[in-house]
């Protein structure tokens, strides 16, 4: 997997788990204070798009993972 696909199961993943702990109506509800994380991942994902800069993107890179070849773009 690529950095990008990295970092897109990651946010899909901490959505999904922030949502559960956030929203009354989970069994697995704690507080909804974790909604804010919701929004904190969603306000991430929002400025990566208009600036490309993810700080876990530096973080998966230093750690070795790959960045994609091909854009979306260049796919066939």
């Amino acid at each position: 997997m690529t950095v990008e696909r990295y970092i897109r199961v990651f946010a899909g993943l901490f959505i999904m788990v922030s949502l559960a702990l956030g929203v009354e109506a989970s069994p697995l509800f704690v507080n909804s204070w974790f909604l804010a994380f919701t929004a904190f991942v969603g306000v991430n994902l929002f400025q990566f798009g208009l600036t490309n800069f993810c700080p876990m993107a530096i973080i998966l890179k230093r750690l070795g993972v790959p960045e994609s070849k091909l854009s979306c773009s260049t796919q066939a």
